[in-house]
């Protein structure tokens, strides 16, 4: 069927007129479409078979053409720093994560070598994250909670020989166990490590299905304001759950709501109890680490490689703790035996999954997005595109694959990511020295940090949030810029900090969705004059020097048209144009009333002392000031039912006065509604003297013209 034209008026200067004919669509068979789509993506083919191969696993397609000579150095002088710098942070992360050292290590060695193979971002450092641990420690400690361990971490190592069973012996007592479903003779740190591969296999299989159902579009929820202040908020958390640790004190992991507030609490009531070498060592290695960082940042652009400073502080802390026995003379807390090697691997309990099934969610959608906004973010920065679903299953698979082999969850993180851009990363290739380097601590060194203190673990965990914690500097700068942004950021932080991060993301997500939803609800909405001697129209209240259009009012309304708003838009206009018609009508019928029984009465004179003849005047009211009304439609984006039903109803309450209602600059949606919706009749008879392409030519026609008196309403 032929969509007949379009009536849209468009005029010039010397009020000629022509008419803008819409396009014909062409149907299209969507049923015909998804069947091909079908058969296409259920036939199998060598060729076909071979691309997804490529697509799947995207070291296929550039590795064949890695150019050595230009990119070897430069991956390898960063997979080296890396490296490096993943050694001492995978230690201090285990405090955050609540586990032991070694599955830290784990962590950082699979998901480089996972991430190698299918991520499609070159430069992005995917391994463990100071968010993701928080986010795993917390579920941790609360299964741990509930399971009937001590959650105090504090209990003295044993000297043993840095094998794997004598370091789950001397931190639990082991005995059995019957709890979500296991029954076996389990300790402390094997429920758990048993937590947290569930959680990060559940985590995993969720961005798996995301994937598969192409769900990436969930992070678009996820906004910079949201972001920001959920990695501030989960920030503090981190530093107050590190207090304890840099001062030596024994206190509970609180756990639930308000963990910020009760670990506060708990350290002021056990401040007494500090250990002064833990509190002079984590003053020495603050000033360290920060006078080294500001250097750094300093002289970014001179050195051609960061400076190892936490790997520095590390060994040296490491080698004054032993020969000085600190352990030993002042009790200080130390990591203990770190194993070497690699444990067995073993699937993650089931029926522990059931029981974190939950808190993976949140874990899942913070880790994709962190890796894909970063993923983004250095492919725009050295010119290259990425596939978001792609990543989906890397960061996926990341999560899935290793929580086989005792490993927890992960995430890109920025401050990495830079440090491999900064010593001239090209390629994952990086990612797999880095990995190289993690081997060899695991196979060779740990041992060897058996006595760094954990205070020194804190430190490191401390200094790597300065740049979460300086976006409160930020704050003034953002309100200049947007204040709703602002006020997203300081409800998501503080929920983020003070209630929990998982209820904080969702605060934030939904407190930004109600912003969007109360700015389209009470949007902007003015009354337009004309710019002198042109053909534009902009709000008298915000430009000097416009010109009102006499005997016309034309009406702006920056928002969609739809039910949630439809009694602002209608208040707005009665206030603006100073006209009720509903309450002008019914004056005007109650008047009609009083006249007639006037004249019942035999009275010539009317309720107001004048003649019959003088009683038409009067039925027209003084502030009437305009005969035509149009309505500016360029920020209307779309109307719903609700929204055509208002523009019907002001339509029919401006004729009974009189007062004709025009519309302009509507977009090809806004049409679409409003022929569906009967605005224009049955047979769009009336369209061309209701609908105009711009706001010129209504204000044009309304000068000229009036509203015919059959046209529908």
């Amino acid at each position: 069927m032929e969509r007949p034209p379009e009536a849209t008026r468009m005029e010039n200067n010397t009020s000629s007129c022509f008419l803008m004919e819409r396009k014909t669509r062409v149907k299209i068979n969507r049923k015909a479409i998804m069947v091909a789509k079908l058969r296409k993506s259920c036939s199998c083919t060598p060729q076909k078979l071979k691309n997804f191969l490529m697509d799947f696993f995207p070291v296929l397609q550039w590795l064949p053409k890695y150019r050595c000579k230009e990119y070897i150095w430069g991956d390898i002088m960063s997979g080296l720093v890396i490296g490096i710098i993943l050694v001492p942070q995978a230690i201090a992360y285990s405090l955050l994560a609540g586990l032991k050292p070694i599955y830290s290590l784990y962590t950082s060695f699979f998901a480089n070598i996972i991430y190698f193979l299918m991520g499609t971002s070159r430069h992005v450092s995917v391994g463990i994250f100071s968010l993701i641990s928080l986010m795993v420690g917390q579920v941790v400690d609360r299964e741990l909670l509930l399971a009937g361990f001590d959650l105090n971490d504090d209990a003295p190592p044993a000297s043993g020989d840095g094998s794997l069973q004598n370091d789950n012996l001397s931190n639990t007592t082991a005995f059995n166990l019957t709890i979500a479903g296991i029954n076996a003779e389990c300790g402390k740190e094997c429920y758990a490590i048993g937590i947290a591969t569930a959680l990060t296999f559940m985590a995993g299989v969720y961005q798996v299905l995301m994937g598969i159902f192409r769900l990436g579009f969930v992070s678009m929820y996820l906004s910079e304001s949201v972001l920001d202040g959920f990695a501030t908020g989960a920030s503090l958390t981190i530093l107050t759950a590190q207090v304890k640790y840099l001062i030596g004190i024994k206190i509970p992991r609180s756990q639930g709501h308000g963990m910020l507030v009760i670990t506060w609490i708990n350290i002021f009531r056990n401040i007494s109890q500090a250990n002064i070498c833990d509190v002079i060592t984590s003053a020495i290695c603050i000033v360290v680490l920060v006078t080294a960082k500001e250097i750094g940042d300093r002289y970014k652009h001179k050195l051609k490689f960061p400076l190892p400073t936490e790997l520095v502080v590390i060994v040296v802390a490491t080698l004054v703790s032993h020969y000085g026995k600190l352990n030993e003379v002042y009790a200080s807390s130390v990591s203990g035996a770190i194993p070497t090697g690699f444990i067995p691997p073993k699937v993650p309990e089931f029926n522990l999954m059931l029981r974190v099934a939950l808190d993976a969610l949140p874990l899942a959608i913070v880790s994709f997005v962190f890796t894909v906004s970063l993923s983004e973010m250095f492919a725009k920065k050295y010119a290259y595109t990425i596939r978001a679903n792609q990543e989906m299953f890397a960061v996926g698979f990341c999560n899935i694959i290793p929580s086989f082999f005792h490993s927890f969850a992960t995430s890109a993180a920025l401050a990495k990511t830079l440090v491999k851009t900064s010593t001239g990363c090209q390629t994952q290739i990086s990612g797999v020295i880095s990995a190289m380097v993690v081997l060899l601590v695991l196979l060779f060194l740990a041992p060897l940090f058996y006595s760094l203190q954990k205070c020194v673990l804190a430190c490191i965990i401390i200094v790597s949030l300065r740049g979460a914690l300086r976006k409160f500097r930020d704050v003034p700068a953002r309100y200049c810029v947007n204040k709703v942004d602002t006020l997203v950021w300081v409800v998501t932080m503080s929920a983020s900090a003070l209630v929990s991060t998982e209820i904080g993301l969702l605060v934030g997500i939904v407190f930004s969705m109600l912003c969007i939803i109360v700015r389209t609800q009470r949007p902007r909405t003015a009354l337009l004059g004309q710019i002198q001697d042109t053909s534009f129209y902009e709000d008298d209240l915000e430009y000097e020097n416009l010109s009102p259009v006499p005997k016309v009012k034309i009406f702006r309304f920056e928002a969609p048209l739809y039910y949630a708003n439809r009694n602002y838009f209608l208040k707005s206009l009665y206030r603006l144009t100073n006209l009720d018609p509903n309450l002008e009508a019914a004056r005007r019928k109650k008047y009609e009333k009083k006249e007639k029984q006037h004249l019942k009465k035999g009275n010539h004179k009317t309720a107001n002392g004048l003649g019959i003849g003088e009683t038409t005047l009067q039925l027209v009211p003084k502030q009437i000031d305009f005969q035509a009304l149009v309505v500016d439609c360029s920020s209307i984006s779309f109307l719903d039912t609700t929204g055509v039903n208002t523009l019907k109803e002001i339509l029919k309450d401006y004729k009974n006065l009189n007062i004709s209602v025009l519309l302009a600059c509507c977009n090809p949606s806004v049409i679409d509604s409003l022929k569906r919706g009967g605005y224009f009749g049955k047979d769009f008879g009336c369209m061309q003297e209701m609908l105009f392409y711009s706001i010129h030519n209504a204000v044009l026609f309304a000068k000229d013209q009036k509203l015919p008196a059959d046209c529908p309403v």
